[in-house]
């Protein structure tokens, strides 16, 4: 009886020493506020393997971007969106438009590139598929409206095994050199 009793006691303990230690590493892209530095592409790391990155935007010639993020999740994991909705936003402020749906796809990471599975809308979830190591989530946004000088993209948050985690928050500026935006830091 009394050993029943002490591992209803210790068992939790244990459970909770076992928690998730991920402790987010830089949130915020930008490193200074000028943003200046050009950056080729971020990667954003999760818990469980699962992670987000992006690279620099394709511009429209309307002043607009068309931008893509890959989600990477690991055989076996899923991750919930907390909302559907990627942000534009001013440095660190308010909202500024609504990114538009492209495309979302998946596909595992050892099958053809052509192979893929479009889906309409942004899911509720990603989940690994069974057939690979890793599956693949790429998501293509555009806002058409004309962007400022620099602004900040903010894709949705995810739960993952019942725990709700930050995610980065993508730094822009238009780089008059390149003619272009660009990822900045």
């Amino acid at each position: 009886m009394r050993l029943r009793y002490s591992a209803l006691i210790v068992l939790p303990l244990l459970l909770a020493a076992c928690g998730d230690s991920f402790k987010p590493v830089d949130v915020y892209m930008a490193k200074t506020p000028e943003c200046s530095a050009w950056q080729e592409g971020s990667r954003y790391e999760l818990p469980r393997g699962i992670s987000v990155s992006t690279t620099p935007p394709v511009t429209l010639p309307d002043g607009g971007a068309e931008f893509t993020f890959v989600y990477l999740v690991p055989r076996g994991e899923r991750a919930m969106f907390l909302s559907r909705e990627y942000h534009v936003t001013a440095p660190k402020g308010a909202v500024l438009a609504k990114a538009e749906l492209v495309s979302f796809y998946q596909r595992a990471t050892n099958s053809r590139p052509e192979i893929v599975d479009v889906i309409p809308k942004v899911p509720d979830m990603l989940v690994a598929g069974a057939t690979s190591d890793d599956t693949i989530w790429r998501v293509r946004l555009r806002v058409k409206e004309k962007l400022p000088e620099r602004f900040d993209v903010v894709p949705p948050a995810f739960e993952i095994a019942l725990t709700k985690y930050p995610m980065r928050t993508f730094t822009y500026r238009y780089f008059v050199d390149r003619k272009a935006f660009g990822l900045c830091s």
